[in-house]
């Protein structure tokens, strides 16, 4: 495939946000338009490879077949999204503002339960503070509150930004926070994340070291 007609994109098999454009490109059948380019993203390690297409050197960043580059999950997803024509940001208003809200909430679990695993892995053993990662686990259980509250009026499908989103969020949970055990307390949440997680994106984009 030429540069012409492909997406490069610095990817992250580990990272939530990646996962949330490659479910997005699966459900718009963009997948086999995505080159994906080796990238080591870190909070202190800077990856210059990744600055490239971004600055902050933070990965998805996404580089279109006509030489623009993009960056962040949110701005990469409605690209692809009104690149391949897709409904995965309602244009209605009242449903567009819901679905980016929902977007809103899972990025933010996303982002606390990132700085919370910072904290003990990047940080020098005598430089860790418990309170702030047990402050951002705090807006973890929140989300997790809020989340379980709407599962019953969720999409079982991957079929707008905001159930990916949430979706994504819950599945990091799973991949770097187990001992968490999330679903005790939310089983609405649960019970719809399994039926989500069945949907063939989903399977097909499950996070791995």
């Amino acid at each position: 495939m030429s540069d012409s007609t492909r997406f490069l994109l610095y990817y992250a098999s580990t990272s939530a946000f990646v996962r949330k454009v490659m479910i997005s490109a699966q459900v718009l059948g963009l997948t086999d338009r995505i080159e994906r380019l080796d990238s080591a993203a870190h909070p202190v390690e800077r990856d210059e490879r990744i600055a490239a297409f971004n600055p902050l050197a933070k990965v998805p960043a996404l580089r279109t077949p006509e030489g623009i580059s993009l960056y962040d999950s949110r701005v990469i997803c409605e690209y692809l999204n009104a690149f391949a024509g897709g409904l995965l940001f309602p244009a209605e208003s009242d449903a567009r503002w819901i679905s980016l809200t929902r977007q809103a909430l899972g990025d933010g679990l996303i982002d606390a339960a990132l700085l919370a695993r910072y904290e003990f892995t990047a940080r020098p053993a005598a430089a860790q503070w418990s309170p702030w990662a047990e402050a951002q686990l705090t807006k973890v259980r929140a989300a997790l509150a809020e989340i379980d509250s709407q599962a019953p009026i969720l999409s079982d499908q991957p079929d707008d930004i905001g159930v990916i989103a949430i979706g994504c969020a819950l599945g990091y949970l799973d991949f770097r926070f187990a001992d968490l055990d999330w679903r005790r307390d939310h089983p609405r949440a649960a019970a719809w994340f399994e039926r989500l997680s069945q949907h063939p994106a989903l399977r097909a984009t499950q996070p791995s070291a």
